[in-house]
């Protein structure tokens, strides 16, 4: 592969097969991944989540549902709880079933794969998500991603 353009770090090899050369994905394309996946998971997926679990709270306990608006601390848990779980579920069914792929990293380009080039198993999918969570780990995103580096993962061009 010849590409004067490439920078020490950008190409990773396999040890196991030293012809075998990834591209890592580029600052912007991660940026632009987190930026599209989020706007899934919180207008569209939250929004829905949200109206599903209002729906059946309503209809398991009325009492409870109308009294939400005036406690406003079990309302935040509730928030919070949703949006945990969408997150989770959301990276770790797109990542596991579509092998390291998320809506982001397909209109992008790029997947994640384990450091030695093996496709993200489940288990290696939910582990990035739960990392997601770790408080503050957005900004790790300037060097390299907890839900990277934890996990040993990374994120390269797949076009």
């Amino acid at each position: 592969m010849e590409n004067t353009e490439l920078k020490q770090g950008d190409l990773l090899m396999d040890d196991e097969n030293p012809f075998f050369e990834y591209n890592k994905a580029s600052q912007l394309q991660r940026f632009l991944n987190l930026l599209i996946d989020n706007v899934i998971i919180r207008i569209a997926l939250v929004y829905v989540t949200s109206l599903a679990v209002g729906y059946i709270i309503g209809a398991l306990s009325p009492e409870f549902a109308y009294s939400l608006p005036y406690n406003k601390a079990q309302l935040y848990l509730i928030v919070v709880l949703i949006i945990l779980i969408d997150y989770l579920l959301y990276y770790t069914l797109f990542e596991g079933i579509f092998k390291g792929r998320t809506i982001g990293k397909f209109i992008t380009g790029t997947k994640a794969i384990n450091e030695n080039g093996i496709e993200l198993t489940f288990k290696d999918a939910f582990m990035r998500s739960a990392c997601r969570l770790i408080p503050f780990e957005t900004f790790s995103g300037f060097g390299t991603p907890w839900h990277d580096s934890v996990t040993h993962t990374i994120v390269i061009k797949s076009r």
